[in-house]
């Protein structure tokens, strides 16, 4: 195995260029553990560690930049008010020392169901900046995933950043699992109300073979909070748009049995993370102060 340890971002589009095969490597969070357990072997490693760009972020007028690299505890103590559901998201990271050198950049790459950053990227609407020696694009979020731990990014393309839009309205994220640390998600959810268009976007984790929105559960909820009014008045949700937006986003989970979880609990956990995030973010949004942090 060699290992590339290139000193800026330009030799590193130039070494994933002339080597596609190569691992980019970070924080190492989820590389090294597939690598220290032989899982992956690749011929090459990239590492990025030296690349301080991507440890960086900016906040705009409506839109938060946020480097691949930025670690999780930065995000915690830096972008709660404009990224308030991956904040929450990154409360639920591993462990302090994981949090410090683990980043969405690595969530993103190795693109795993269970990544704890996608349901709420997913909700939020984010769009992945990548790069190659070929120029930059932007993907939207939605398009990112395409397979079991498979991506968007062509092979000499690396992620250089997420672009987020700044919460306009209140965020919850959910996650359940054996223990309330230093575990991979059993299942997760993320929601985000955008009050500005009057929609509702959902991120599910862990309960299909890539991360996913509810789709028919945000239409469902879109549709019942404007013909009922809801976004004006803000009076409280009904239990029967509550049970129903919650069948949905169950419905929507495609999940798995394994050693973490059987594919029935994971549906109805699904549907409870659904119920209760929107109620804590529709309070959030009535002003009753009544938001509560959102691990299940």
């Amino acid at each position: 195995m060699d290992f590339l340890r290139p000193a800026s971002w330009e030799e590193a589009l130039a070494a994933k260029a002339e080597h596609p095969t190569a691992v980019p490597i970070a924080g190492g969070t989820d590389v090294m553990v597939e690598i220290n357990f032989d899982h992956r072997r690749p011929e090459y490693l990239l590492d990025l560690g030296r690349i301080g760009e991507l440890r960086e972020w900016e906040v705009g007028e409506d839109t938060v930049r946020l480097g691949a690299s930025v670690p999780y505890t930065d995000i915690m103590e830096n972008l709660r008010a404009e990224l308030p559901g991956l904040a929450l998201a990154s409360h639920t990271v591993a462990s302090p020392q994981i949090r410090n050198r683990g980043g969405v950049g690595g969530n993103l790459g190795t693109a795993s169901p269970a990544g704890d950053a996608h349901p709420a990227l997913l909700a939020a609407g984010a769009e992945v900046e990548v790069e190659s020696v070929r120029g930059t694009r932007l993907i939207p979020i939605d398009d990112f995933y395409t397979g079991v731990k498979r991506n968007a990014l062509a092979p000499d393309e690396l992620i250089s950043a997420v672009h987020i839009k700044k919460a306009e309205g209140p965020q919850q994220y959910s996650k359940v699992g054996t223990r309330n640390a230093m575990v991979i998600a059993v299942c997760a959810f993320g929601i985000a109300l955008h009050p500005g268009t009057r929609t509702v976007r959902t991120g599910i984790g862990s309960a299909a073979p890539t991360p996913i929105r509810a789709k028919a559960a945000e239409e469902f909820l879109n549709a019942a909070l404007e013909e009922g009014g809801f976004w004006d008045s803000k009076k409280i949700i009904t239990p029967s748009v509550a049970k129903q937006f919650a069948e949905l986003a169950s419905g929507a989970a495609n999940p798995i049995d394994d050693v973490r979880g059987t594919a029935s609990y994971r549906r109805h956990a699904v549907g409870i993370m659904a119920r209760r995030t929107l109620g804590w973010t529709w309070e959030s949004y009535r002003g009753t102060g009544r938001s509560t942090e959102g691990v299940a």
